[in-house]
């Protein structure tokens, strides 16, 4: 039996950042209700499918196969949005720790991972995903063009960038590398370290 899915509140900071304003945060969050809205509906829809709904599935156009893959995109939607404004808010800088060790070690050094994820951000239609890979033992920058082109086989994100224009474009028009530089400047790097640490 589904339960719906709920509406979760993130941190009161995400309001006040610098160069993200709360306009912004408000449409955004706005998208990310919606996503929830829709992923209870799709799955409300999927629970009422017929037997001959059932019988009329095909991989070029059936009920059931619209359902099941707007259901990855509105899933895609939620989990993205949760990951990414439960670490915003916070005073930017860098990691420290663990993390920071296996930062340097993965990429070279901190510099060499900001420079790999501001061009990856430049480079995604959707969304950019810091991710530690269990099967190599790493941290890896993963491009994803929507919401639902991750999950990367035993990766698991432990930062969210959004890239889609509404997260930036009343700020900042057109211009996506002052939104990825605003983006780093409100990271709070403790709630990451903290994820990071149930994975290395």
């Amino acid at each position: 039996m589904f339960t719906p899915y709920a509406v979760q509140t993130f941190s009161p900071s995400i309001y006040e950042m610098k160069g993200i304003s709360r306009k912004t945060v408000e449409e955004h969050l706005k998208l990310y209700t919606g996503y929830v809205n829709k992923y209870n509906e799709i799955n409300q829809a999927l629970s009422k499918l017929s037997d001959d709904d059932y019988a009329k599935a095909n991989q070029s156009y059936s009920l059931i196969r619209e359902l099941k893959v707007e259901l990855t995109f509105a899933y895609g939607g939620i989990v993205n949005h949760e990951l990414y404004f439960g670490h915003l808010g916070g005073s930017g800088g860098a990691p420290s720790g663990k993390l920071l060790m296996h930062i340097e070690k993965d990429f070279g050094s901190f510099d060499r991972y900001m420079q790999d994820m501001k061009a990856t951000g430049i480079a995604a239609r959707g969304w950019v995903w810091t991710a530690w890979n269990q099967a190599e033992k790493r941290l890896f920058n993963y491009l994803g063009d929507a919401q639902n082109t991750f999950p990367v086989w035993g990766a698991t994100p432990i930062l969210a960038m959004d890239t889609y224009e509404h997260a930036y474009f009343i700020d900042f028009g057109s211009a996506r590398a002052p939104y990825i530089d605003a983006f780093f400047e409100n990271v709070n790097w403790t709630n990451i370290e903290e994820s990071f640490e149930t994975l290395a």
